[in-house]
């Protein structure tokens, strides 16, 4: 969109409003078109292109987050680098800065714009990534805060909270070497989950089985991810997973939906067809989940989103992690209900409304399947077995009268139950 160093909004699209509303950023070059209202604003970040475990869906969020921001009087800004967005529409926000979601373009819009704040939790891992750096400027992070946020993206410090808490967690070390991995999952005993600290869709994650497993699923990760914690906790082997999706507004707290995946825990929750509502789990297994969401939501004094995944085994439930953001089952729920989950949330960020500020109610008839879509049939001779990382490029939603479906009883029937390291 740049040419010969001239800094001209684009306009490839011959709309008469388009470049009033879109502004390019870039350090590099002296000139500048655009002017900074005197309105109070709030930036939302976007997630960037589409890739494997982040996608669409977030697209989905922060358009709805734009929404909510202008009916509280706020001027919206978008910054997303990614055309195939309806949030990158020009109509969309009251301005669209079009650059990537890294923090040299971010700064420099910031210190242009001089926002109340920042939304990170619509855009995914990438936006919440941004958090550290927007925290160490003194940036008002819109909503959680950047240590509540920090505790749950950091696998040891959140496994801490889990213990204080006296919910049940799968046991676990943290390592930053080879050497200390081993030792930890021959601590913990195997069969182990390698994983690191602050990734996008499992990026990395590895079940392991014996030392040498481990030590070779170590060296990849720091190679990728140089500097990154390591946790190994042990792996709970055939369970099943669940996952809550839900708000709290520092009183009040409410449950989205409770999620219940047809694939056993291991397999990346982006590549699991999830049910909703849960149709096989006992009540006091879905209290018990809903109990243990609202414990973790207070104690982190969420504000905001919050997506928690489980698994169950024996009759006993998990805390596996905690997502404190929209996941890409929120817009899933949002449409299966018939609830503008995303505006009510993102106002509650804001400050804007309490959760008693709205009537909730829940339309859905039956079952909503979130299944995922894969892309295998374009990448040949790659791996198709699913596990820790995920694979899935896009989603779907089917809806069910019931269970006796034909294509529920058969998926159920050859769900995956094999797992790839």
């Amino acid at each position: 969109m740049e040419k010969g160093g001239n800094k001209k909004p684009p306009d490839n699209l011959h709309t008469p409003n388009f470049a009033q509303f879109h502004y390019r950023m870039n350090p590099t070059l002296s000139s500048n078109e655009s002017i900074p209202s005197g309105k109070k604003k709030i930036i939302v970040l976007g997630s960037g292109p589409n890739r494997i475990g982040q996608g669409i869906e977030f697209d989905y969020c922060c358009v709805h987050g734009l929404l909510a921001i202008k009916e509280c009087g706020y001027e919206a800004i978008m910054i997303n680098c990614n055309p195939e967005t309806v949030s990158t529409d020009f109509d969309m926000a009251d301005k669209l800065y079009f650059e990537p979601v890294f923090w040299e373009h971010l700064w420099d819009i910031i210190e242009l714009e001089k926002p109340d704040g920042i939304i990170v939790q619509l855009g995914g891992q990438t936006a919440l990534k941004m958090a550290k750096r927007l925290h160490e400027k003194g940036i008002r992070i819109v909503g959680t805060s950047f240590d509540s946020m920090d505790i749950a993206e950091d696998r040891g410090r959140f496994s801490d909270l889990l213990k204080e808490l006296e919910i049940p967690y799968p046991e676990y070390g943290t390592a930053h070497s080879a050497e200390e991995a081993i030792e930890v999952a021959n601590k913990v005993g195997y069969p182990v989950l390698v994983r690191p600290s602050y990734v996008l869709g499992g990026q990395r994650m590895r079940i392991v089985i014996n030392d040498e497993d481990v030590e070779k699923a170590v060296i990849s990760l720091l190679k990728h991810l140089p500097g990154n914690k390591i946790l190994v906790d042990h792996f709970l082997d055939r369970c099943q997973e669940a996952e809550v999706d839900a708000i709290f507004d520092g009183e009040n707290f409410h449950i989205m939906g409770v999620m219940e995946h047809i694939e056993p825990a291991g397999i990346h929750s982006g590549d699991s067809n999830a049910v909703l509502p849960a149709f096989n789990l006992t009540p006091l297994i879905v209290e018990t989940m809903e109990r243990y969401s609202e414990k973790i939501a207070r104690s982190l004094n969420i504000k905001g989103l919050i997506n928690i995944q489980f698994a169950i085994k024996n009759n006993k439930v998990f805390v596996i992690e905690a997502n404190p953001r929209a996941s890409r089952t929120t817009p899933f729920i949002a449409k299966a209900y018939q609830i503008p989950y995303l505006n009510i949330a993102t106002k509650v960020m804001l400050g804007a409304a309490k959760l008693t500020d709205f009537t909730m109610v829940k339309k859905l008839e039956g079952y909503a399947i979130k299944e995922p879509v894969f892309s295998f049939n374009k990448f040949p001779g790659v791996n198709k077995e699913l596990g820790p990382e995920m694979k899935s490029t896009g989603e779907s939603i089917r809806f069910i009268k019931d269970l006796h479906d034909p294509y529920f009883r058969t998926l159920y029937k050859e769900r995956s139950m094999n797992l790839s390291k």
